[in-house]
């Protein structure tokens, strides 16, 4: 069930969070550039992971300016989301497990930035500037932080079960 205020969307950003970064912390290198079948690797999910927050971000911001929102990104419509996913690992694909973690941690305080500055009303008050839906600024807060945090976790369970996974 979604947040639907202020405190609730902290809380769930906050614990989701704690629960992937315990379980990537103790992930060495090796295992985390391994790709699986498709060519992806945890350092991958992860890096896409702080992408994705600083897209909304960026899609917050530019709303507030009035200036043009591109969902999900520039040049890109959502039924391109597997060639822009791809994109981005390429651009992220110089960077280390180190880095990758770095960047979500980054990305993360930023979030829960963001999400402590805002009030009841600015986070699910109405919708977001420029999104061109009914999703409040808290349920798009949600979908890039706590959402992403779980289907990230969700993934390297299933790669550490895996056997011969690196």
């Amino acid at each position: 069930m979604a947040a639907t205020n202020k405190d609730q969307l902290i809380a769930i950003t906050d614990k989701e969070y704690a629960r992937l970064t315990a379980l990537i912390d103790e992930i060495g290198e090796t295992v985390a550039v391994a790709k699986d079948a498709d060519g992806t690797s945890i350092k991958d999910v992860i890096g896409h992971r702080a992408h994705w927050i600083e897209l909304f971000l960026g899609w917050y911001r530019d709303g507030q300016s009035g200036k043009a929102v591109h969902f999900p990104a520039e040049g890109y419509k959502w039924n391109q989301l597997k060639a822009y996913n791809a994109m981005v690992r390429e651009a992220q694909s110089n960077i280390g497990w180190a880095d990758a973690k770095a960047l979500l941690k980054d990305w993360h305080e930023q979030l829960s930035a963001f999400m402590a500055s805002k009030s009841d009303v600015e986070l699910y008050g109405g919708p977001m500037k420029g999104a061109n839906n009914d999703w409040t600024p808290g349920r798009w807060a949600e979908a890039a932080g706590p959402s992403h945090y779980r289907s990230a976790g969700k993934y390297v369970r299933a790669r550490l079960r895996t056997p011969g996974r690196a």
